[in-house]
């Protein structure tokens, strides 16, 4: 299957007020149908923008799908939807040759991965060699079947569901699987209003069924390379590096994170500048990011401890920690 689309490189970014003006139009349009859950909306469009992939994890019934969908909705463009399961097959996610006896040739039937975005709905509960399908596509944008390579789509965006690793049925994501996505969000239970709310607007329709497009393939694309244009000043690069460095010597860590976090956590601040009318990171960016982006791919050693000797009761509370105490750089005056 050939890639028809043009390249990011090859298209005109916007300017500011253009990708702000698209940003919270894709914005208002998600969060009429996810009641009161701004920020995993706001993440959610920040990976979009940023080129990654997302990971949302949370109890069954509170959304993920559905923040999902909306995402995809909100783009005019090739979606598809993967329902893992324990019989799933990797050749049912990427596809398969078809012997064609017509012609004595093999014909590749393209697999659901072949879209612009991807949704894997419980993806944990499909097996591990099955959920590794996935990991050449999110890292390569490119299927390898019977040793031929096929381009994905561009943009190529995976939004993966997964229930957490104590439900029955569920297999944990290996640490590599992890680190291709550039964020994990949980949405929560919603609020006592938004629930209430929720009952009446959901009674017989879905807040879906009316959602249209906000831009199409070619204006993502724009976004995508207005993204790209973002300054990072040295200073700030160092700040997103020491910050991912300080995971991998931490004592309540056992696994810190990769240089490919770093650099999807300066990927992910450049578009929530643009998000935010800048053309140039600070590090309130890099600090509003690092708990989305990093928590997910460090692992707690058994009974873990601040230095304090408190107990650490979830990993987000050591990046937190780190983050605090890492130092901010401060800008140079000119001259």
């Amino acid at each position: 299957m050939s890639d028809t689309t043009t390249p990011h490189d090859a298209v005109r970014p916007m300017t500011l007020d253009e990708f702000r003006e698209a940003g919270d139009a894709i914005r208002r349009a998600m969060n009429g149908v996810i009641d009161g859950k701004p920020d995993a909306v706001d993440i959610a469009l920040t990976v979009l923008l940023a080129e990654g992939h997302l990971l949302i994890e949370d109890v069954p019934g509170v959304g993920k799908t559905v923040l999902a969908r909306a995402l995809a909705r909100c783009v005019d463009g090739r979606v598809s939807r993967i329902q893992f399961t324990p019989d799933l097959l990797p050749a049912d996610i990427t596809g398969v040759s078809v012997y064609r006896q017509q012609t004595g040739t093999f014909e590749f039937t393209p697999g659901p991965v072949f879209a612009h975005i991807v949704i894997g709905d419980e993806i944990n509960r499909a097996s591990p060699k099955t959920q590794s399908a996935l990991l050449e596509c999110m890292e390569e944008g490119q299927v390898t079947v019977d040793g031929h390579t096929h381009p994905l789509e561009k943009p190529f965006l995976v939004v993966a569901t997964q229930n957490p690793i104590e439900m029955e049925g569920t297999y944990a994501l290996p640490e590599a699987q992890r680190d291709r996505f550039m964020a994990r969000i949980s949405i929560g239970y919603p609020a006592i209003d938004d629930e209430q709310r929720m009952l009446r607007d959901r009674e017989r329709t879905s807040p879906l069924d009316d959602l249209r497009p906000v831009v199409d393939v070619a204006g993502l694309a724009r976004m995508i390379r207005t993204v790209r244009e973002v300054y990072v000043s040295p200073a700030v690069e160092r700040y997103a590096v020491l910050i991912a460095a300080a995971t991998r010597n931490d004592t309540a860590l056992r696994l810190g994170a990769s240089p490919r976090s770093t650099l999807q956590l300066v990927r992910a601040a450049r578009a929530r500048a643009a998000l935010d009318g800048r053309d140039f990171v600070v590090p309130d960016d890099i600090d509003a990011l690092a708990t989305t982006v990093l928590s997910h791919r460090v692992i707690l050693v058994p009974r873990a401890q601040h230095p304090d000797g408190r107990p650490v009761g979830h990993v987000d509370e050591v990046i937190e920690r780190i983050i605090a105490t890492t130092p901010v750089p401060v800008p140079q005056a000119d001259g």
